[in-house]
């Protein structure tokens, strides 16, 4: 049986975890995940989790946030004065906003906090800095 190797496309089914053992994707009940292995479609960890494994195999895997969606860059941390937002947003924790660059592209952000004077943005993927854990099977590999 041929092994998982860059160029080949692979199918798998996959559970992602967070350590207090969260679900935080999963292909359960869905199509499994297609993709071509080292096209850099998805993040390192999980290619090179992937690498080397043959239809049937099952693995579990842990990948620390650097093969992940990486540390948490200080800088994609914002602080804007709440008298700059639209006025009608009331800003809670946990509320996702769109700022735009100065280019125009938006950036998807989440608030996480909020004082009486400010506004704390983030812009970091929901999975920076954090170590994640997968269930993963190959089921194809073509």
């Amino acid at each position: 049986m041929s092994k998982a190797k860059n160029g080949d496309t692979v199918k798998v089914h996959y559970t992602g975890k967070l350590n207090d053992g969260s679900v935080f994707d999963s292909s359960e009940n869905r199509e499994p995940l297609e993709f071509k292995l080292g096209s850099g479609q998805l993040i390192p960890g999980f290619e090179k989790a992937v690498t080397g494994m043959t239809v049937g195999d099952s693995t579990t895997v842990t990948i620390p946030a650097k093969e992940a969606y990486g540390e948490i860059n200080e800088e994609l941390i914002l602080n804007v004065e709440k008298d700059r937002l639209p006025a009608d947003i009331q800003p809670e924790v946990g509320m996702q906003l769109q700022v735009q660059q100065p280019n125009g592209e938006p950036v998807p952000v989440v608030i996480s906090d909020v004082t009486d004077d400010l506004v704390i943005l983030d812009a970091n993927h929901p999975l920076a800095g954090k170590e994640l854990i997968f269930d993963i099977e190959v089921v194809e590999i073509a």
